[in-house]
C-alpha cells in the first residue's frame, strides 16, 4: 500500500506551496488506494506556534484535504529518538558537540562573509534532541 505524508512545521502559518505539496500527496495515496497523512513537525520546541497547528489542520479542512488517520505529532517520538542517540553515543557513531552558540553562530558569519556554503556542523536531523542531551556530532571518517 503507498502512504503518502505531509508534515508541516508549525513554526508559522501554511503558504500556498505547502498546500501544494501536500496536494499532490494526497492526489498520489488516492490514486493508489493509499493513505495520506499529516504529520505536524512540532519538534522545534522554541518556534512552535498552536495557533500555526490549528491554522493547519484548519486549512485542510477548508480546502477539503482529508488526511487518514489521526494527526501525528513528531514531538511524541521523543523517547524513540532518544534511545537511539543515546546508542549512537554508546557506540561512538556520535559525539558531544563542544562548540558553544556562541562558537557555531561566528563560525557562521565567517562562512556567509566568505561567501562558503554553510557548514551546519552536527544538525543533521540532530536540533530534536537538544532538549534531552545537549548537542551532539557526527565523526566525519
Amino acid at each position: 500500500m503507498v502512504i503518502t505524508r505531509f508534515a508541516p512545521s508549525p513554526t508559522g502559518y501554511l503558504h500556498i506551496g505547502g498546500l501544494r505539496t501536500a496536494l499532490y500527496s494526497w492526489l498520489w495515496a488516492k490514486k493508489n488506494s493509499g493513505k495520506f497523512l499529516l504529520r505536524i513537525e512540532d519538534t522545534d520546541l522554541k518556534r512552535n506556534s498552536k495557533e500555526a497547528t490549528k491554522a493547519i489542520i484548519e486549512a485542510f479542512k477548508w480546502v477539503g484535504l482529508s488526511h487518514d488517520d489521526e494527526v501525528f505529532y513528531q514531538s511524541q517520538r521523543f523517547d524513540i529518538y532518544k534511545k537511539y542517540v543515546n546508542q549512537l553515543l554508546d557506540e561512538k557513531k556520535a559525539y558531544y558537540c563542544y562548540m558553544t552558540p556562541k562558537d557555531k553562530e561566528e563560525l557562521y558569519e565567517k562562512q556567509k562573509a566568505n561567501k562558503e556554503a554553510k557548514i551546519r556542523l552536527n544538525m543533521v536531523a540532530i536540533d530534536i534532541f537538544i532538549a534531552f542531551l545537549g548537542l551532539i556530532g557526527f565523526p566525519l571518517e
